[in-house]
């Protein structure tokens, strides 16, 4: 259960196969996936009119991939540690000396976190965004191999807080840890939504099966499964129902950033992740 198993490396798989598609489709669980094929001429667009309700800013405007069903990027605290009064409310908090060796995040390198250092980097600036995670590191912020591990760590007290996405957080939240969830900068950049994203490979071998599939996929029905599910996905769609602890699309702060240029963006700083993250 590790970021870099779960996410590059299916998508490296795929850009393997590029010349012998095994896979018509490919679901992914981040927004940014999706463009690196697209970027590799890996696509072929499709326009599926099932998902001729879902926002515009969730699919992309030449068709070569479609979103449905969000998680967003929270802050997880401990709450028998940590009071509502002292509760982080921006992830700038954490680099704060209050919270010295006691936050963990999963590896930068892979999965929703690398996808968060990309789209802090536009919103910030690369200069902001170094000395912010710069500042973390020194504040001893321990990194560690998935979301789920975050997860775990707060929900024991091994650490007070960290950064992770809703669909773990919520697990937590079910278990009946003693844990609670913050929606971070909601008076300032947001953060970061990251609906799944769905697209039709090149060539691959079952075309119109695939399209079905599309179909069936972005559809509200899938959206409302998803969002009663153990994952707790929020509808991109504003009239799909959800259980009472699961916040609508719209009860959420999202960063203004456009997904091709946090894929672009990741590209770019990748060594210095991994020197940040120390391999």
């Amino acid at each position: 259960d590790t970021e870099e198993t779960k996410s590059a490396g299916l998508v490296n798989r795929l850009i393997a196969e590029k010349d012998n598609p095994q896979a018509d489709v490919f679901w992914s669980g981040d927004p940014v996936r999706p463009a690196l094929l697209e970027f590799k001429g890996m696509v072929t667009p499709y326009f599926s009119s099932a998902a001729s309700d879902i926002p515009k800013i969730y699919k992309d405007e030449d068709g070569h991939w479609t979103g449905f069903s969000a998680r967003a990027r929270i802050i997880l605290y401990n709450s028998s540690l940590v009071s509502m009064d002292e509760r982080p409310l921006s992830i700038f908090d954490l680099a704060k000396p209050a919270w010295r060796g006691q936050v963990a995040i999963a590896n930068p390198l892979f999965g929703t976190t690398s996808i968060h250092m990309a789209a802090l980097f536009i919103l910030l600036g690369d200069e902001k965004a170094i000395k912010f995670l710069n500042d973390l590191k020194a504040n001893g912020v321990k990194i560690v191999s998935s979301n789920s591990e975050v997860r775990r760590l707060v929900a024991r007290g091994e650490v007070k807080a960290g950064i992770t996405d809703t669909d773990d957080a919520n697990v937590a939240v079910r278990e009946g840890s003693a844990v609670k969830i913050v929606y971070p900068d909601e008076s300032g950049m947001g953060t970061l939504i990251m609906p799944n994203m769905v697209c039709l490979i090149k060539n691959s071998p079952n075309q119109e099966n695939g399209k079905k599939l599309i179909d069936y996929l972005v559809s509200s029905e899938v959206e409302k499964s998803l969002a009663f599910a153990m994952c707790a996905q929020m509808p991109l769609r504003h009239y799909v129902r959800t259980p009472a602890d699961v916040l609508t699309i719209d009860a959420v702060k999202g960063m203004n950033v456009n997904y091709h240029d946090v894929a672009k963006k990741l590209d770019e700083i990748g060594e210095f992740l991994k020197q940040w993250a120390g391999y």
